[in-house]
């Protein structure tokens, strides 16, 4: 059980409520932002580590299965549901 929460600890600061941060991301060769709460933007480079990715690849490839979707959501949606479904699926493995 507590490989579980070592997984929660590492997105965790003091308190997760902050306001959203607006940074500025590459997709295809077009520069846009997103706005993300700190903890998502944790989450989003550790994600990024794993993968052995930059962080502007990872959201490309996001942006790419978010594009597929029947009803795709925002881009700063589908970062947080992927997030949510890598977070899930990591802690199913344990």
């Amino acid at each position: 059980m507590a490989g579980r929460f070592a997984l929660l600890r590492t997105a965790m600061t003091d308190t997760p409520y902050h306001p959203p941060r607006k940074r500025s991301v590459e997709i295809a060769g077009h520069k846009t932002s997103i706005s993300l709460e700190p903890m998502f933007w944790e989450m989003l480079q550790d994600a990024a580590q794993r993968e052995d990715l930059p962080l502007n690849a990872l959201v490309a490839r996001i942006d790419a299965e978010r594009i597929e979707a029947e009803h795709p959501p925002g881009l700063a949606t589908s970062v947080r549901l992927w997030l949510v479904a890598d977070l899930r699926r990591r802690v199913a493995d344990q």
